[in-house]
Parts: structure tokens; sequence; C-alpha cells
């Protein structure tokens, strides 16, 4: 049976390094990764998936949680027989990647965190994102993708850059841009599972970002007991995108040590 989600599976045949996982964020796809796709996979293997109601993946009117998108990326990656691998996500698909992580900790063997966050959502932010998913639904995509570009990049980014970020808010199906919206709302609280993440963590924001700032990371970064933190100057919510060689060169620096880290035994579960 074919995996529920569209995806990009590069370089399978490699098997000397660890291979790379990407989620992608909101309202986007994972033509966000493309620098990062074209960069790594001459040498490893990269799997980059459009989450349910993005890209090229079916849409699922109503709510979609973090956990649901978080089982689609484990049962396409025991699809495509990927055991071990990095797993990175920026803004909403840093947040999936931890609910992943969660779920198959002792099949992660690095976690990035973009450009997101771990704690719950607050009345207010459930309000917020209830209500955008009604706007979008009535609108559709266009009014929301103008107000919120120069946020989402800065507003000096590379004209091609505001083009691609552009396109995909447009492109995103505002059925299923609604779905996960409603589904974030409810979203856990990860700042217990980050304190015991036991694998090498790094930690990447834009320092304009105002969706998710550097205070935010800097918080992450504290939590996670192995981590790095990386701030990209003069980028906003997406630093893969906007400082794409700046982001390429501290991630690979993350993977090669992933690449040389032994995988530890399995700790018991701390929650049993």
């Amino acid at each position: 049976m074919p995996p529920f989600l569209a995806y990009d599976d590069k370089n399978p045949a490699s098997s000397t390094r660890t291979p790379l996982v990407l989620v992608h964020g909101h309202p986007f796809d994972r033509t966000m990764w493309a620098p990062q796709i074209a960069a790594f996979s001459a040498g490893r293997r990269v799997i980059a998936p459009d989450l349910r109601g993005y890209g090229a993946s079916p849409v699922t009117p109503g709510t979609v949680p973090l956990s649901r998108h978080a089982r689609d990326v484990v049962e396409l990656l025991d699809f495509l027989e990927v055991d071990t691998f990095a797993l990175a996500g920026l803004s909403m698909g840093g947040q999936i990647a931890m609910e992943c992580y969660d779920r198959l900790g002792d099949r992660v063997r690095g976690l990035v965190l973009a450009d997101t966050f771990p704690d719950p959502e607050t009345p207010e932010g459930r309000k917020g994102r209830t209500a955008l998913a009604a706007r979008l639904l009535a609108e559709g995509m266009h009014g929301y993708a103008d107000e919120v570009l120069e946020r989402m990049v800065a507003p000096d980014a590379d004209p091609q850059v505001k083009a691609h970020v552009h396109r995909m808010m447009t492109a995103t199906s505002p059925e299923g841009a609604a779905a996960a919206l409603r589904g974030r709302a409810e979203r856990p609280d990860y700042r217990p599972l980050l304190a015991r993440v036991s694998v090498p963590a790094l930690v990447v924001v834009g320092a304009d970002d105002t969706f998710t700032p550097v205070a935010d990371a800097e918080a992450m970064h504290a939590l996670l007991p192995d981590s790095a933190l990386h701030v990209s100057k003069g980028a906003a919510h997406m630093p893969n995108l906007e400082r794409p060689e700046e982001f390429n060169e501290v991630l690979g620096r993350f993977l090669a040590r992933v690449d040389g880290t032994p995988i530890a035994p399995t700790a018991p579960d701390s929650r049993a």
C-alpha cells in the first residue's frame, strides 16, 4: 500500500551516513527545504514529506493534531524502511519533530529544531488559531500570505526567496491549513520531553524572527541536555531559505557529529 504522504526521497541507496528527514512548517510544503536537499543529498539519504493537507499530500478537513502529522511521518519512514535518522523540523515542523521523538526516540540520532517552540498553546493563542482557520476558509490564502510574508522572511530577503515563500503559502489548501491550525491549538507541552532528549540537538533561529523569537530558542537550548544554539543574523522565520549557505554549514557540522556518535543502548521509558 503506498504511503499517505507525498515525499522526496533523495539518494536512497546511500548507507554510509545517517539519513536526514526534513519536516516543513506552516503553511509551506517540502520545497522549503530545496537548499538543504540539494546540499546534503549528494552524500546521504534525504527524505522530505509534504505534511497532510500541504503540497501534494491529501487534505483532511476538520482538525489534524500534531500527533496525526507525527504518525504520518513515522508511517512513511516505516514504509521506506528507514531505521535510524537525523530529524529536522522548522516552526510547526519542529513541534512535529518533537512529537516524533516522543514516539520513537531510539530511532532518532540527532534532533534539529529551527524557529519553533515547545510550549503549549495559551487560551488567547487557541482563539487566535481558531479565528485564523475560519478566516482562511472564508477568504483563501492570498490575503494572509500578503500580510505575513515579511515576517516569514526579512523585508530585505532575496526577491526569489520571497517569491518562493509567497508561492508556497498561496498554493496551500485553505482546508488543510485550517485543519492544522485547529490541531496545533490543542498541542501538549513539549518542555518535559526536551529535558529528557538523549541525543545531540541543534537549535537554530533567525535573529529577526517575530513568530518564534530568539528568547524561545534560548529557552529550548537550556532545556535540552546536549544542544548547540545558532542565531542567524539578518534572517527572520526561515533561515534555511534566507541564509541557506550559513544554515547548511551549521547543519553540516551537526550531521558530521551525528554520523560519528555511537548508538547508545535504549534507556528504559521514564514514564512507565
